[in-house]
C-alpha cells in the first residue's frame, strides 16, 4: 500500500471526526486550547487504535462488532446529536455554553468510539491483504487529529458568528452521520 493510498484512506476515515469536531467547535464548548487538543487527540487516538485492534483480531472482531457496529455508532451519534439540538434550543443568545465540554468524560469516549468503528474494519481488511498495520494506523491517527483540530477551529468561528443555530445544525449533522453509518452497515 502506497503512502498516497494510506492518506486517502486516512482522510476518508477522518470525515466523521471532522464533522464531530465541527459540531463541537460550533457548540461553543471548546474555547480553551486544552479542550480542543483533548478532543482532537482522542479522536485521532481511537482512529489509530481501531485499525490495530481490527488487524490483530482479524475476522473475529468484525463478526462480533460487524452486525452491531452501525447500530452502536448510530446510537452514540444520535444521542449526542439530540443533546446538542436540545441545548441549542435552550441556550440564550450570548450566553456561555461551556457547561458541557464534549472533550471530557463519557461524551468524549462515545464520540471517539462512534467515529472510529469503521477503522476497525479497515484494520481487518489490511490484515487480509497482508499489509503491515503500524504505518497506516499512525497515519490515520495523525491525519484524523489534524483534521479534527481544523474542524474545531472552523466550528468555533461559525458558532461565534451564528450562535446556537450552528449548535442545532451540528446536532442535526451528527444525527445524519449516525443514520448514514447505520444505512451503510445494513
Amino acid at each position: 500500500m502506497t503512502i498516497l493510498e494510506i492518506l486517502v484512506v486516512a482522510v476518508g476515515l477522518a470525515m466523521d471526526a471532522f464533522a464531530v469536531s465541527l459540531a463541537g467547535g460550533a457548540g461553543g464548548r471548546l474555547h480553551h486550547p486544552r479542550s480542543a487538543l483533548r478532543l482532537a487527540f482522542h479522536l485521532g487516538l481511537f482512529q489509530f487504535m481501531m485499525p490495530v485492534i481490527g488487524w490483530y483480531l482479524g475476522g473475529q472482531a468484525v463478526r462480533y462488532v460487524g452486525g452491531f457496529g452501525g447500530w452502536i455508532a448510530f446510537a452514540l451519534l444520535a444521542f449526542i446529536g439530540f443533546r446538542m439540538i436540545v441545548s441549542g434550543f435552550r441556550s440564550d443568545p450570548g450566553c456561555d455554553r461551556s457547561d458541557s465540554d464534549p472533550s471530557r468524560g463519557w461524551t468524549l469516549v462515545a464520540l471517539s468510539i462512534a467515529t472510529s468503528i469503521d477503522a476497525l474494519a479497515v484494520g481487518v481488511s489490511l490484515a487480509m491483504v497482508g499489509v503491515g498495520i503500524w504505518q497506516p494506523s499512525v497515519t490515520i491517527g495523525v491525519v484524523t487529529a489534524g483534521i479534527s483540530l481544523a474542524g474545531i477551529a472552523i466550528g468555533d468561528r461559525a458558532g461565534t458568528t451564528w450562535g446556537s443555530r450552528v449548535e442545532i445544525a451540528g446536532g442535526v449533522l451528527l444525527v445524519v452521520i449516525g443514520i448514514r453509518i447505520l444505512i451503510e452497515h445494513l
